[in-house]
């Protein structure tokens, strides 16, 4: 392992907060979270779940929202970057300083999978995000459409992640199934 290398063996089966308190000293210190995906994803959905908001009125984001979390003594900071195509090239912008990123897919879109897939591979040749954990969620789960997180995981070729610490994890934003921030996470190092 390298010494720039993001240590992962003690991260297999934690959670993210457990994630969260190995990468910052204390826990009463800010976390940022990047969260991204193709349009139409559900990103905001998932935020709004996460921040316990009203998800009657989403509508897609323009730019982008940031949402704070309180969570078990963290300070989340959560930055909803907008996934229309003609935003997507200023998703740069966001990634300093950013200490996990969340991949939301549409799991019913699948159309869409191979652009979804070069989307996140792009991420994860990016300076900036290396060694970054990363959160996929396999969003939509509730539409009998939906492609489930193992196929998507096969799909996208995520076990070929040797650089940091990832999961994907089955949910639907609209429902609130699955939308925890506990995942467990995949060591690339066993």
């Amino acid at each position: 392992m390298g010494g720039g290398q993001y240590k992962t063996s003690a991260l297999v089966r934690e959670g993210l907060l457990s994630i969260l308190r190995k990468l910052k000293s204390a826990p009463d210190q800010e976390v940022r979270i990047l969260l991204l995906g193709l349009d139409n994803a559900g990103k905001t959905t998932l935020l709004k779940q996460l921040a316990s908001e009203d998800i009657s009125h989403i509508t897609p984001t323009q730019g982008f929202n940031i949402k704070s979390v309180q969570s078990q003594g963290f300070k989340l900071n959560v930055w909803d970057i907008g996934g229309q195509r003609k935003i997507r090239p200023y998703w740069r912008n966001y990634f300093e300083n950013t200490d996990i990123l969340i991949y939301v897919i549409d799991s019913a879109d699948r159309k869409r999978f191979e652009e979804t897939g070069q989307e996140l591979a792009e991420l994860l040749e990016e300076e900036k995000l290396s060694c970054v954990p990363v959160l996929i969620f396999a969003n939509k789960q509730d539409l009998l459409t939906a492609a489930p997180a193992s196929e998507i995981a096969e799909g996208l070729n995520l076990h070929t992640i040797r650089d940091r610490v990832w999961q994907i994890q089955s949910c639907s934003a609209l429902t609130g199934e699955g939308v925890q921030l506990k995942a467990h996470w995949q060591n690339p190092k066993v």
